[in-house]
C-alpha cells in the first residue's frame, strides 16, 4: 500500500463515490476509501429517488425552472441545465448496471413521484428505499471490478500536499493534492496513500446538529480536510432541514426519515390538535419547498410550545399506504405507530449540506488534482435551497463529468511524489476518554442547532461565535494532545465544520433560501445574490464574495 501510487483514489462510497469508480476503472486503476463499510452513507438511507425528466407532459424547461426557483435566485444556470439534460441519461445507464425502478402496478412504465416543489411527477424511486437499492446494485457491481481496489474501515486524516513534502516550495498558492494520510481502524496505524488525482465523495456533515437525517459517518471529514489543505469552502450558510423526520422521545444519533414523497402522495400537516396549517405559508401548502416547510413547522412548534406536529396519510386506503411506503410503515410500527390508522409525529432536522468545497464544472476544486463531487461538492447546482431528490442526480451527473475530467488531468501532469514525509506523529499516547470527547461533541452540536439552526439572528450568531471559538479551540487540543483515534479524529472535523458554519452565517446580512435571519429578514438581491467564500491561506482564513 505504502509504494504503490494509484490513478484515482475515491474517498467515499456513497452514490458518487461508486458511480465515479465504476466509469474511472475504464481508464486506470483505483483506490476506494471508505472509513466504515462500503454501504455506510448517507445515499444508503435515501428514500425518495432521482429526479428526470421522463414524460411528454413534463420538459427539461420546467425541470430546470423548478431547480431555480428553489435555489432562491443563487444556482448556477448551466450547473442546473447540466443536471437536468443528463438526468434520462444516467437514469437509463442504471437500469442498464441493475438498478430497480418501481413501475406503474400492471405497467411498463416506472411510476413517478411528483415532490416538494416539483410542477410534475419526475421522482424516480423504487419503493422507498432508492439509496438502498442504488448503493445495492452499484456495490455489487465495484466488488466485481478487478481494477478497483476496496479498503473499508480506512479513515482519512489529511490531504497530502506540499505541506507534507520535505522540501516546501516558496510558493504555496497553486497547491497540488498528492493523495491522503490514512488510518487504519482494524490495525491502529497510519498510511501515506499516493494517488495521481484524489476524489472526494464523503457526503455532508448533519452531525454538527443535535438532529439530522444523516447516518453517524456524516461528520464533515473531507470538507474540513479540504479546508485545512487551503481548498475554497463555499455557501456553507445553505443547510437543508429536512421538515418530517420521525419524532420520538428517545435520543438517537440520526432521525428517521418520512420521505417527501409522503406529502407528494396526499398527506397533510397538522397542529396537535389535528388543525392544518401550511395553507397559512405557501400556495402550494404541505408541497411547498422544504426550507418553507421546515420553518413553518418550527414556527408552529415554537408559537404553540410544541416539540413536534404531525403527518396525516390515515386518510388513505391502508394496501396502498403499505404498498407505497413499506419501509416507512414497518419503522413506524417498531415506534408503536399505525400511519394506516394515526397521524406520523414528525420533526425538521438537518439533512442535506447545499455548500461545501467550491467546484468548477468538471469537478475541480482549486488545488491541483483534488476533485469534490455529491454532497461534498458547491458546484452551483443547489444554490440557496435544493430542489427535492435532486441531490442524487447531482451526485451522478458529476460523477461521470469528473470522471473524464480527471483523467484528461492524469494524462497531461506528471506529478511528483518525491519527498513526501511519512506521518509524523505529534500526538502524545495520552489514552482517549471518551467522557471529554463525548461532551465537547455534544457541546459543539448543541450550539450549532440553537445558534445556526432553521432560524438566526446576528445576536444569536455573535454569541455563538465566541463559544464556538473557545470549544473548537479546546477540540483541536485535545486532538494534539490525545492518542490518534477515530473520536479524535471525527472531534477535530466536527470542530472545524461548525467554526466555519458560524462564520458563513455571520457573514451573509439578509435571509434567502434556507438562511433566515430575523435580524434581516429580506432578500437583498443588490449586494447577497453572491456566492460566499472562505479559503485557509495557512495563517488565516480569507472571506470574500463572488
Amino acid at each position: 500500500m505504502e509504494n504503490k501510487v494509484y490513478d484515482y483514489l475515491v474517498i467515499g462510497s456513497g452514490a458518487a463515490g461508486l458511480y465515479f469508480s465504476i466509469l474511472a476503472s475504464e481508464r486506470g486503476k483505483v483506490l476506494l476509501m471508505t472509513k466504515n463499510s462500503l454501504k455506510d452513507s448517507n445515499t444508503y438511507y435515501a428514500q425518495g429517488g432521482i429526479a428526470a425528466v421522463d414524460r411528454g407532459s413534463d420538459s427539461f424547461e420546467e425541470h430546470i425552472k423548478d431547480t431555480l426557483t428553489a435555489g432562491d435566485e443563487l444556482c448556477n444556470p448551466k450547473a442546473v441545465e447540466i443536471i437536468v439534460n443528463e438526468g434520462p441519461e444516467i437514469i437509463h445507464d442504471l437500469i442498464k448496471r441493475g438498478v430497480k425502478f418501481t413501475k406503474d402496478e400492471g405497467k411498463e412504465e416506472y411510476s413517478l413521484h411528483r415532490e416538494g416543489g416539483h410542477s410534475e411527477s419526475r421522482v424516480f424511486h423504487f419503493k422507498d428505499i432508492t439509496g438502498k437499492e442504488l448503493i445495492r446494485a452499484l456495490t455489487k457491481s465495484v466488488k466485481e471490478n478487478k481494477n478497483i481496489t476496496i479498503y473499508e474501515n480506512m479513515m482519512s486524516v489529511d490531504l497530502l500536499t506540499e505541506h507534507q513534502k520535505i522540501r516546501q516550495p516558496e510558493d504555496e498558492k497553486n497547491p497540488t493534492c498528492y493523495g491522503v494520510y490514512a488510518y487504519d481502524l482494524k490495525r491502529n496505524k497510519i498510511h501515506k496513500i499516493l494517488s495521481k488525482s484524489t476524489i472526494l465523495a464523503t457526503g455532508g456533515s448533519g452531525q454538527v446538529y443535535l438532529h439530522t437525517s444523516n447516518p453517524a459517518v456524516a461528520t464533515g471529514d473531507g470538507l474540513a480536510m479540504a479546508y485545512r489543505a487551503g481548498a475554497t469552502i463555499s455557501n456553507l450558510e445553505f443547510y437543508q432541514f429536512h421538515p418530517t423526520t420521525l419524532y420520538t422521545e428517545k435520543e438517537k444519533e440520526s432521525s428517521f426519515l418520512i420521505s417527501e414523497a409522503v406529502r407528494g402522495f396526499g398527506a397533510e400537516l397538522k397542529t396537535k390538535d389535528g388543525k392544518k396549517f401550511m395553507q397559512k405559508y405557501h400556495p402550494l401548502k404541505s408541497l411547498a419547498p422544504r426550507d418553507i416547510v421546515a420553518r413553518a413547522i418550527d414556527t408552529e412548534m415554537k408559537k404553540r410550545g410544541d416539540d413536534h406536529v404531525y403527518l396525516d396519510v390515515s386518510n388513505f386506503p391502508a394496501k396502498k399506504i403499505i404498498n407505497s411506503f413499506p419501509n416507512i410503515y414497518h419503522k413506524c410500527l417498531e415506534e408503536g405507530i399505525d400511519i394506516t390508522k394515526e397521524m406520523i409525529p414528525v420533526v425538521p432536522a438537518a439533512h442535506y449540506q447545499c455548500g461545501g468545497i467550491e467546484t468548477d464544472l468538471h469537478g475541480k476544486t482549486d488545488i491541483k488534482g483534488l476533485y469534490a463531487i455529491g454532497e461534498v461538492a458547491q458546484n452551483g447546482v443547489h444554490g440557496a435551497n435544493r430542489l427535492a431528490s435532486n441531490s442524487l442526480l447531482d451526485a451522478l451527473v458529476f460523477a461521470k463529468i469528473s470522471s473524464v475530467s480527471v483523467q484528461k488531468y492524469i494524462s497531461k501532469n506528471m506529478i511528483d511524489f518525491t519527498g513526501i514525509k511519512e506521518w509524523e506523529y505529534y500526538h502524545t499516547e495520552r489514552p482517549l476518554e471518551k467522557v471529554v470527547v463525548s461532551y465537547l461533541r455534544n457541546t459543539i452540536k448543541r450550539l450549532v442547532s440553537e445558534f445556526v439552526g432553521i432560524v438566526r439572528s446576528d445576536e444569536r450568531l455573535k454569541i455563538a461565535q465566541k463559544m464556538i471559538d473557545l470549544i473548537t479551540w479546546q477540540a483541536r487540543d485535545y486532538y494534539m494532545q490525545t492518542k490518534l483515534s477515530k473520536e479524535t479524529i471525527e472531534l477535530r472535523n466536527i470542530a472545524d465544520v461548525a467554526t466555519l458554519m458560524v462564520r458563513f452565517a455571520s457573514f451573509r446580512k439578509e435571509s434567502r433560501g434556507l438562511h433566515y435571519n430575523i435580524t434581516h429578514p429580506q432578500k437583498d438581491n443588490v449586494n447577497w445574490q453572491k456566492n460566499t467564500r472562505i479559503r485557509n491561506t495557512g495563517r488565516r482564513s480569507k472571506s470574500d464574495i463572488k
